[in-house]
């Protein structure tokens, strides 16, 4: 556990890692690519190092050095894996490399933690096999372990549910080139965390592939291309950077994250909007975004596009006057802990009172008192619950390495913020 203390918070300018939901997405196109690719300022933690383990066992080889991956495309030719693939509590890695591993030859399992094993996979399954996919739940309960056979994908039309996760699109994207025919997906219901969608798009064109849609309901893809082999960059984790610009307005000081520009992808990126709304001041320069701290009020917003700062807001409501509402988040429930859940409790061990419902989050603002914070081996419930440390005394965090998971320098990141 780490036990936080108050300081006086300094102006300050921070970097934050490169986008781990980019780095994932990368990787993976890169892996089918048509040579080498140079992968630049990609997130080295352990959610990406998982789908790198796991592209080694496909017979793709990824070199390192720093921050940088030099993944050696086969274009599209995956190898046999004899032994599972282990994706601890991935839900990306899980979702975005059983669509891969359709791709390859003979029979791949994949599997996780427990909460791994209570995470849905169904809608993507059942995705999978409407253009002929040899894929099941192998306790078939719709989460993983799940079995996937390999072979040639023919493609074709999909209609995907999308209401859990948009993940499952994303990963029927990914692998749509090197089906034969191609594949038309029609979404029935969803998506959520609809900006994750235009990343997913967003790496396919940087690297060569072509992709019609039309909205979020509708996405075609020919089959026959190919990924481009070549250099690319991974732009900092947007998600990341909330936690900074969280801390400016928990404590009134003014922090700049590095490197993010507002034209970004990453949907996280309007998280400054919502402090904004609730008494921040924004900058926006060309080497990054700023945020102000000031009297905070609580809102009321739709946070389905940003699921991954719940949590912060959260913990910044705590702080403000009046409840905030947070509409839209039941998806927060089958994430890598149920984060609603774990957001009303320790908010709770905080002296603020919070609640939720099937699809809502409410917090009341007051006075938070110090609190050991239970984590669930969740990295974004530990770096949310860190910041009110920055502001009140008696804030200890259990496990605090499991921030390894996505950001694994964040508490010295954190500690950059500290009057000296």
């Amino acid at each position: 556990m780490i036990k936080l203390f108050p300081h006086k918070i300094k102006d300050a300018a921070v970097a934050v890692p490169g986008s781990k939901s980019y780095t994932h997405r990368i990787l993976i196109a890169a892996g089918l690519a048509d040579g080498a690719c140079r992968i630049e300022n990609g997130l080295r933690s352990e959610d990406t190092l998982l789908t790198l383990k796991a592209l080694g066992q496909m017979g793709i080889r990824i070199d390192e050095h720093n921050n940088t991956f030099l993944v050696h495309g086969k274009a599209g030719v995956l190898a046999e894996s004899r032994e599972p693939v282990f994706l601890g509590n991935s839900g990306t890695s899980m979702r975005l490399l059983a669509a891969l591993a359709a791709l390859g030859q003979g029979t791949y399992r994949l599997t996780g933690t427990a909460r791994m094993q209570q995470r849905p996979i169904q809608d993507l399954i059942t995705g999978l096999r409407q253009i002929g996919v040899k894929i099941h739940s192998v306790h078939a309960d719709g989460c993983p372990p799940v079995d996937v056979v390999g072979g040639p994908v023919g493609g074709g039309r999909v209609r995907l549910n999308c209401s859990k996760s948009s993940q499952y699109l994303s990963a029927l994207l990914l692998m749509a080139p090197y089906t034969t025919a191609g594949i038309e997906i029609s979404v029935t219901e969803g998506p959520v965390s609809r900006p994750y969608i235009d990343m997913t798009v967003a790496v396919m064109e940087r690297l060569g592939v072509a992709v019609e849609r039309s909205g979020y309901r509708q996405f075609s893809v020919r089959g026959g291309q190919f990924y481009r082999a070549g250099t690319y960059g991974v732009e900092p984790d947007a998600s990341q950077a909330g936690y900074f610009w969280a801390a400016a307005a928990i404590t009134g000081a003014s922090v700049k994250v590095k490197g993010i520009l507002q034209e970004s992808r990453q949907g996280d990126v309007r998280f400054t909007r919502l402090l904004q709304e609730m008494g921040c001041k924004i900058t926006a320069d060309s080497d990054g975004i700023g945020v102000r701290g000031g009297t905070l009020n609580a809102i009321e917003t739709d946070m389905a596009d940003m699921p991954d700062l719940v949590p912060t807001l959260a913990v910044v409501a705590a702080f403000a006057q009046g409840t905030t509402v947070i509409r839209n988040v039941a998806h927060l429930k089958v994430k890598e802990s149920d984060r609603l859940a774990a957001v009303v409790t320790e908010l709770a061990r905080m002296n603020i009172s919070a609640k939720a419902t099937d699809r809502d989050l409410m917090v009341t603002g007051g006075t938070p008192r110090g609190a050991t914070i239970e984590t669930y081996n969740d990295h974004r419930i530990a770096m949310s619950f860190a910041l009110a440390g920055l502001k009140i005394p008696g804030m200890i965090i259990r496990n605090e390495t499991c921030v390894e998971k996505s950001f694994p320098e964040f508490w010295q990141v954190l500690e950059q913020l500290y009057q000296k």
